[in-house]
């Protein structure tokens, strides 16, 4: 009778659980569908990571409430059944993380390559915005390259349109993250790192450099803005043809090396 009590709490306890993961879930939202893609496998994961912990927990405080007197402990007796159980039970949840988490790194939203929007998106092509994102000590430079836009530490996208990044460096490593948005990637000097996502929802988020290079590191900050479509054309041709900045280059912790930042995106860009 004791046993079944203990049985029904562990399964109250993890049926609140559950009801109590997906308001959290769902509070923190989707920004990009990079980040929907991202909490999606999360929330599956925890689906099976809570009943579980929920379960071996149960066990160990019903072992010690039950065995807590026993002066005299026995050997645990050998039980194939129980072995081949639980050695199969770990195999199929094993298995559904692997398939699942290969579902989502799969994705071109998740994992990009240079070859990404050919592959994926066939004749809507030329919906993408190409940006090319060269970071260097101690800030991130923007090239726009279709309209001929650079801006520095300030990156413009519009919603609901596809983008593609071309991350690189223009000295050492550094890293691109924005985890409102669920992006990041490694920039390296010489070498192009992929970011493919759709924004879909307007805002502000910050950009960080998630790889320490150096004493401002700290201070190498940024800001992704995300527009509405027409914001973003607006903001276009208000800065085209203005030779670089859109009116931020001398941002922050803008250093001597800025001006050459322009040449070397476009010598850089796909």
């Amino acid at each position: 009778m004791k046993g079944k009590r203990v049985a029904l709490l562990a399964l109250f306890g993890a049926v609140l659980a559950a009801v109590a993961i997906e308001p959290a879930a769902a509070q923190a939202g989707a920004d990009s569908t990079t980040e929907e893609l991202i909490w999606d496998l999360n929330n599956q994961l925890l689906y099976i990571a809570v009943p579980i912990t929920v379960l071996v927990e149960a066990i160990l405080f019903y072992t010690v409430w039950k065995f807590k007197n026993n002066e005299s402990p026995l050997p645990t007796k050998e039980n194939r059944r129980l072995e081949i159980t639980w050695t199969v039970a770990t195999a199929v949840i094993l298995l559904f993380v692997g398939v699942a988490s290969y579902q989502v790194l799969a994705e071109p939203y998740v994992t990009a390559t240079q070859d990404t929007v050919a592959e994926n998106l066939g004749e809507d092509q030329a919906e993408v915005l190409n940006v090319q994102v060269t970071a260097q000590k101690y800030n991130w430079q923007f090239n726009y390259p279709e309209s001929g836009v650079s801006n520095a530490n300030t990156l413009v996208l519009p919603a609901d349109r596809p983008v593609r990044l071309n991350v690189t460096s223009a000295d050492w490593l550094h890293a691109f993250h924005a985890p409102g948005l669920g992006l990041k990637t490694d920039a390296f000097p010489g070498q192009s790192n992929y970011i493919f996502t759709k924004p879909t929802d307007t805002g502000e988020y910050q950009l960080y450099c998630a790889e320490y290079c150096g004493v401002g590191h700290s201070q190498m900050l940024g800001t992704v803005e995300v527009r509405s479509q027409e914001e973003f054309q607006s903001w276009l041709a208000e800065n085209s043809g203005s030779g670089g900045s859109g009116g931020n280059a001398t941002a922050g912790n803008a250093t001597a090396g800025n001006g050459t930042a322009a040449n070397e995106t476009a010598a850089l860009s796909p």
